[in-house]
């Protein structure tokens, strides 16, 4: 490359699944970033994705390149059969999008996976679709980076684009790169059965673990591309320490979600938001009990979890342990607080009838549970034996209905039935909320907004928007330090619980102590005078700039100047002697170095424990 190019313009190509393409979590990350890295790179930017006919009509508005590299690169492509959408990306920023069909490529299918067992001995079953994909939109990739162009760096997200890593190095092409994992694959298969995962991360077998659960092909992407990348990252240091052990290479860095903030943001009025949309609730509330009981609304706390249905995962085990904790506590004291503890997560909706949203006992849903789950085993016999078979014992009952019955056995151990003297409700919404839901009538952020706590007590989460919504929204919550945003708090912040985040231990204590820990955060918040609450949402609202891409997009700064660094130390080094700087870091970088938020300088927000501390000092001095 000649010595002529400017490394402080380079190109910047973003390549995930989920470009333009609403997946998962990472199209949130993406989309909500894009503004910030469009301002840096403007024109220079652009994202590629998988063409997905159903979503990118509306996701895409079809424009052609100005510039005459890219230009080239997409005739390339075309002219062998390749189709390409290229278009401006309808959110925020409008960056330039390039979304490549893999399906038109299906024709060299069988020769790319080949190449790639020769090249790198990744093996690919012929049967997983999934990875099929992501070895043709990898290959499609490369083809289209090929193409010479100036300095380039091209970062990738998680293991679907990670193909296109592996021929970059094998290639030699001159790009620098970068490879972020947003969670590992043998992670969160290992977290979802019942082990020991983080005080045994060191001892797995990573090989034969991935082969135990069917995806030893997938692992050897994933590993392969966090070794071929010129910078390696990850989400969070929970998911870093993950990562050095199962994908066996240390991160250079940690490149945090951040959140597009201005979307959140309320100004002086979130405490009015709140308002509006616990009286939402209230109505709620009222119609879910009416006819049972009635408790004073005046003195009752909100509480919810919310996200995917993974019952240890995201600690919806624990949650619910320490929720009858929290009843028993609150009967002796007697309080007059009534907590309404709501569970968000979409579910089978047969699961929950509709009588059970409306307060019904749980003698009453086991027994019709136990009802539904015989006449089912009943007609699974039947069929066996009609065919002239004997069922198999094993397959009587299938995995949603053995779910469906320990759930039931759960809530009788836990004597959560909501009678009348219980001062915690629970009530299970299986569904995502929405505005038009007959039952709750009311859009998840406003849902947010009108609770007063969020209680998240995960097992495995790299991330974690959840908490963080709450937190841009002035919303206390809970996590755990085995969450990346529970984490990444207890760094930036003194006393997190000052300022609404109240964190869990999940790493160093056992099951029970952590339970007990998230009873006590619970009973500390309910003793907490209405003033003392509005005085902690002030502050919970006021960490919203630490978790704007504002801020955050900092780290993603720092891992593209290592990246290119590592990859042009000759343009560097010219670069650094024209400019007068010093370039002796050898691609180095400390990415996360952060003063901590200091304790507010209004605790205690109450002002009668602020008078009871005033006294103390006076009688102290």
């Amino acid at each position: 490359m000649s010595l002529d190019a400017d490394v402080t313009r380079p190109l910047l190509f973003e390549i995930a699944w989920e470009v333009a393409n609403k997946v998962g979590g990472i199209y949130t990350v993406i989309k909500s970033k894009a503004p910030v890295t469009c301002n840096e790179y403007d024109d220079r930017y652009c994202l590629i994705g998988p063409l997905s006919y159903k979503t990118a009509p509306l996701e895409v508005e079809e424009t052609k390149p100005s510039s005459a590299a890219m230009r080239s690169a997409i005739d390339s492509l075309q002219s062998a059969g390749i189709k390409t959408l290229f278009g401006r990306w309808l959110i925020e920023g409008s960056p330039y999008v390039l979304l490549l069909d893999v399906g038109s490529a299906s024709s060299r299918m069988g020769e790319w996976k080949a190449d790639l067992w020769n090249i790198a001995a990744v093996p690919s079953p012929s049967d997983d679709q999934e990875t099929n994909q992501a070895i043709m939109f990898g290959y499609l990739v490369t083809w289209f980076l090929g193409e010479k162009r100036p300095v380039v760096i091209a970062h990738f997200h998680e293991w679907q684009a990670g193909v296109a890593l592996i021929l970059i190095r094998k290639r030699y092409l001159n790009l620098a790169t970068v490879f972020t994992t947003h969670a590992t694959l043998l992670g969160r298969y290992l977290c979802a059965g019942d082990v020991d995962f983080y005080n045994n991360l060191k001892f797995f077998d990573v090989d034969a673990e991935a082969g135990k659960r069917g995806i030893y092909h997938r692992y050897c992407i994933e590993r392969a591309a966090a070794h071929c990348a010129d910078v390696f990252t990850t989400v969070s240091h929970i998911t870093a320490y993950e990562a050095e052990w199962l994908l066996k290479r240390k991160p250079d860095g940690v490149l945090p979600n951040g959140l597009n903030v201005i979307k959140f943001s309320a100004i002086h009025e979130f405490q009015n938001r709140h308002a509006i949309a616990k009286e939402k609730i209230h109505e709620f509330v009222r119609g879910h009990f009416y006819g049972h009981y009635n408790f004073n609304l005046d003195n009752t706390l909100y509480f919810f979890t919310a996200g995917r249905y993974e019952f240890r995962n995201k600690g919806v085990d624990m949650f619910i342990e320490s929720l009858a904790r929290l009843n028993a506590r609150l009967k002796e004291l007697e309080s007059d607080i009534t907590v309404v503890a709501f569970i968000i997560m979409p579910a089978a909706t047969h699961s929950f009838t509709v009588d059970a949203l409306k307060g019904q006992a749980v003698m009453k849903q086991l027994r019709e549970t136990v009802n539904e789950i015989q006449n089912s085993v009943g007609h699974r016999i039947f069929e066996s034996a009609a065919k002239g078979e004997i069922p198999d014992s094993k397959i009587l009952m299938d995995e949603e209905e053995i779910v469906m019955l320990k759930r039931r056995i759960y809530a009788l151990r836990l004597k959560l039935f909501n009678f009348a003297s219980d001062r915690v409700k629970v009530i299970f919404h299986p569904e995502f909320l929405s505005s038009n839901n007959p039952l709750l009538a009311i859009d998840y952020e406003d849902f947010v907004r009108g609770c007063h706590l969020g209680v998240f007590p995960s097992y495995y989460e790299p991330w974690g928007y959840t908490p963080a919504e709450c937190t841009v929204m002035g919303v206390p919550s809970i996590t755990t330090n085995l969450s990346g945003f529970g984490c990444f708090m207890s760094e930036m912040i003194s006393v997190p619980s000052d300022y609404g985040i109240y964190i869990v231990d999940r790493r160093l204590k056992s099951v029970e102590e952590s339970v007990n820990q998230l009873a006590d955060h619970m009973v500390e918040f309910c003793k907490k005078t209405r003033r003392q609450r509005i005085n902690q949402r002030n502050r919970t609202e006021r960490l919203s700039d630490v978790l704007d891409w504002k801020r955050m997009g900092q780290e993603y700064i720092k891992a593209r100047w290592v990246a290119i660094r590592r990859k042009y130390p000759a343009l560097v080094a010219k670069h650094d002697e024209e400019c007068g700087e010093n370039s002796d870091d050898d691609g180095k970088s400390d990415f996360q170095y952060h003063q901590k938020v200091p304790r507010p300088p209004s605790m205690p927000g109450s002002p009668r424990l602020r008078d009871r501390i005033l006294w103390i000092i006076t009688l102290t001095c």
